[in-house]
């Protein structure tokens, strides 16, 4: 068995001596694992680092089996994290999202929006509207996609300033008025499909609550698992900077 694709590095650990198991996110093949030789070393060292991108050749007897992947680095990003907290945190936090997806199961949505996440992460408040469109892509992708084309009382697709947490549709404002306490808050930036720019830390603030809601009752309680701390940490550094200890 063989194939080439693109991936993201989501992690490493390490097998034996010199060798490193390489878990991607790669185009075609889903989240896939496989050995690479001398992994460990300081020639792949830096390339096997979480969110830079791959070029790599898997091959094994049969599909079944673990596999051996042979690397060559396309787009190393890692090192640019380095210097900003929300970078850091924001790929631990991805790659703990990306890894609640079956192994080997083609999610090239998914992919491709987080690849433009990775190549915007520099940006904290932009980055952060991205996980946070990312979050709701991978509910629909499991299955879990909330509606926000139009309110659920009404019909209309005007002033959806609402969700409902119990059916994940959106609500317009004069329908949700009387249960506003109830309802989660929609910032308008998670209905557009443009470029999230100038976006106030309020928006973002609820954009995770909303997010953050059906992301918990959804996917992270039923697997026995809290949101993930890296999240957190993530939200908090972009809304307010602060040097990392990587820094120089």
């Amino acid at each position: 068995m063989e194939w080439t694709d693109e991936g993201i590095v989501l992690g490493t650990r390490k097998h034996g001596e010199a060798n490193t198991i390489l878990e991607l996110m790669t185009l075609e093949h889903g989240r896939h694992l496989g050995l690479v030789r001398g992994g460990s070393g300081s020639r792949l060292r830096p390339v096997l680092q979480p969110g830079n991108s791959v070029g790599v050749v898997w091959r094994a007897r049969i599909d079944e089996h673990l596999g051996h992947y042979v690397v060559d680095g396309l787009e190393l990003r890692a090192a640019s994290f380095l210097a900003h907290a929300h970078a850091v945190y924001g790929v631990t936090y991805l790659a703990a999202l990306c890894r609640l997806l079956p192994e080997r199961d083609p999610h090239p949505q998914v992919f491709g929006d987080l690849v433009l996440l990775l190549d915007r992460i520099g940006d904290r408040l932009q980055a952060a509207a991205l996980v946070a469109r990312f979050e709701l892509s991978l509910l629909a992708d499991l299955g879990f996609g909330l509606d926000l084309a139009e309110c659920a009382a009404t019909g209309s697709d005007a002033d959806l300033v609402y969700v409902s947490p119990k059916s994940g549709r959106a609500v317009s404002r004069s329908a949700g008025e009387p249960w506003r306490d109830r309802l989660l808050q929609l910032p308008e930036f998670l209905r557009s499909s443009e470029a999230p720019l100038a976006l106030a830390a309020e928006e973002i603030s609820a954009a995770f609550a909303l997010t953050g809601y059906f992301l918990a009752r959804d996917l992270f309680e039923p697997r026995g698992l809290p949101l993930p701390e890296s999240r957190q940490h993530f939200l908090s550094a972009s809304l307010t900077p602060r040097p990392t200890a990587f820094s120089a």
